[in-house]
């Protein structure tokens, strides 16, 4: 399934095919020499019911990438997906009513021309890029393959040959991390020894494989790096606040002495003289000497007040203090758990649904959608394993599924592992009550580990306990939960392998 919506209501340019090609016949579909060009004939009806020839042209170049619909009989522009004006291109205007022109010719030899000639002179070895300066329609990486050979031209006859008797075997190389690198209908020397290659039995299969999971891999990088940066800012407010709230609560927690001045002042109250700086008393705890600051405007008794109501409210201070250090290590336990979400997902629908998470909890603006697009309603899909012995296990992908999985999907018999003081999946195991053997918590509690931020780490601590004794406690955040009763086992973070 695609991630793309379409637009409650269709876009300008896409009306206007409707208009003039809805009911057409495709008579051709050619490509410009060996240009990124590509060029679908048609025939429809007129409003009179004759027979009209149209064209639309697609330009692949880059950000100069343009759809144009033209009018065979006239050769003249009819509407274009965008529009350039003399202000931004001198030489060649797409416009309504223009004539159509074709993109400067540069001076190379069309790849298909050379299958049919002989230009073994004209293509000397040489570096790629002189190669890609005499051929037209070649990638980087064809005119490095091409470097490899004595006989460029005749190389390329043979695979035109090759092409011609369908004997081509199109692949897409693909790094450790299963992102395509390079895609060819031929072996590329640079990537074969360094990429997976993955092969395929026709090139429209192969080229999109390469283009969906090179473009998914590059958007849920660029989502994911986003993220991570706004939960990284967000913690690293939460740290700092952490340790500003701390030294309050130091300060709070020194105050003992301001009941001990009030005390003494009050049992001594006869002693002060008015208008003293200080006085000087005997502490009855343990018979030392005591000099007490006093405030020159007040009396004594007043003095002695003031200190109780400051020791009051430094006692009021420690018990906010306190209330907010532990909301404040709350909102960055969870944020960890985002962050660790964020971290180990290399799926884009993971990292929307954690920006959705994001945005319902506040910590992030709600964006607004483009075009009247609708948001998607969430859904659960969480990762899904079988363990040897046939049981199921599922892992949360973000704290809404954890709260799904723990509160909603499990049966109070299931079985509920966490990693141990560290963030990662809430991860449930359907064993219905039935007494788990150390292999299967075990191998459970890997998936646990492995869905955590000790993915990486060795002997990761994992609690795991009877969903009946976990508890979501009232207005806590998402997928921050409570529990009693739990073991712990220490293993290395791993998931069941697939079998072939």
């Amino acid at each position: 399934e695609g991630t793309s919506q379409n637009p409650p209501a269709p876009l300008p340019f896409c009306m206007l095919l409707r208009k003039h090609l809805q009911g057409a016949r495709i008579t051709g579909v050619i490509q410009k020499d060996s240009e990124r060009i590509i060029e679908m004939e048609l025939e429809t009806l007129n409003e009179l019911g004759f027979t009209v020839s149209k064209k639309l042209i697609f330009e692949i170049m880059g950000k100069h990438s343009n759809i144009i619909l033209i009018d065979l009989n006239t050769g003249k522009i009819i509407d274009s997906i965008k529009r350039v004006s003399i202000d931004v291109n001198r030489f060649r205007q797409i416009l309504p009513g223009v004539p159509y022109q074709y993109p400067p010719i540069q001076e190379k030899i069309p790849f298909k021309a050379l299958c049919n000639m002989s230009a073994d002179e004209y293509l000397l070895p040489g570096d790629a890029k002189g190669l890609q300066h005499k051929i037209g329609g070649i990638s980087p990486s064809f005119a490095e393959e091409l470097t490899r050979h004595m006989m460029p031209a005749e190389y390329i006859r043979e695979i035109c040959k090759d092409i011609l008797h369908g004997n081509t075997k199109p692949r897409v190389y693909c790094d450790n991390k299963g992102n395509p690198k390079e895609f060819s209908i031929v072996p590329l020397a640079e990537y074969e020894d360094s990429c997976t290659v993955i092969t395929f039995d026709s090139l429209g299969q192969c080229i999109q494989h390469y283009y969906e999971n090179k473009a998914s891999s590059s958007r849920t990088h660029q989502k994911s790096a986003d993220l991570i940066r706004s939960v990284t800012s967000l913690l690293d407010k939460l740290h700092l606040k952490e340790q500003r709230l701390r030294e309050d609560l130091l300060k709070a927690e020194n105050s003992e002495d301001l009941r001990l001045f009030g005390e003494l002042l009050t049992a001594n109250i006869h002693m002060v003289n008015a208008g003293a700086k200080t006085v000087t008393v005997t502490n009855y705890y343990d018979g030392s000497s005591v000099t007490i600051p006093l405030d020159q405007r007040f009396s004594p008794s007043k003095n002695a007040q003031n200190y109780f109501k400051r020791y009051g409210k430094s006692k009021t201070a420690i018990k906010e203090k306190q209330l907010q250090l532990e909301a404040n290590q709350e909102e960055i336990k969870y944020l960890d758990s985002v962050l660790t979400y964020l971290e180990n997902s290399d799926n884009i629908e993971e990292i929307d649904a954690l920006r959705k998470e994001l945005e319902d909890t506040g910590y992030l603006r709600k964006r607004k959608i483009p075009g009247g697009f609708k948001e998607k309603k969430f859904k659960a899909d969480p990762y899904k394993y079988t363990l040897k012995n046939g049981m199921t296990v599922l892992a949360g992908r973000n704290n809404n599924e954890n709260d799904i999985l723990t509160l909603k999907t499990a049966s109070s018999k299931d079985t509920w592992f966490h990693t141990k003081d560290i963030p990662g999946s809430h991860v449930i195991l359907f064993n219905g009550g039935t007494e788990l053997d150390e292999e299967t918590v075990f191998a459970t509690a890997a998936i646990a580990a492995y869905h955590s931020k000790g993915r990486t780490s060795e002997n990761v601590p994992v609690d795991y306990v009877q969903v009946k004794n976990v508890k979501k406690p009232s207005g806590a955040k998402p997928g921050m939960v409570i529990f009693t009763g739990n073991r712990t086992v220490w293993v290395n973070p791993a998931i069941p392998k697939e079998e072939d």
